[in-house]
């Protein structure tokens, strides 16, 4: 299972007011069994369900707005084995 794309990029700066966040993987994914997480300082601050009606390889879901600061997006792809990956991101000030 490898990440191909993502929203927000690795590393990535993004404005507030951005709310898709999706991951692009190289093969099809579980959508039932698969989750994204927002996570700060190694907490979990939002939980994402997945949209069913994505793409077969792609984690697609929406956030609430984020405060400025240090991020990442914690991804889970159920089935067996399980992967799981997390993107760091950066939300800066509109």
């Amino acid at each position: 299972m490898r990440v191909l794309d993502s929203a927000p990029k690795a590393d990535a700066v993004i404005g507030g007011r951005s709310s898709a966040f999706y991951v692009r993987f190289n093969r099809p994914v579980d959508h039932e069994d698969s989750r994204l997480a927002i996570k700060q300082g190694g907490k979990i601050i939002e939980i994402l369900r997945p949209r069913l009606e994505s793409a077969p390889d792609v984690l697609f879901a929406r956030a609430p707005t984020l405060q400025p600061g240090r991020y990442s997006l914690h991804w889970i792809v159920g089935g067996n084995p399980q992967f799981d990956g997390e993107i760091p991101f950066t939300v800066g000030d509109d």
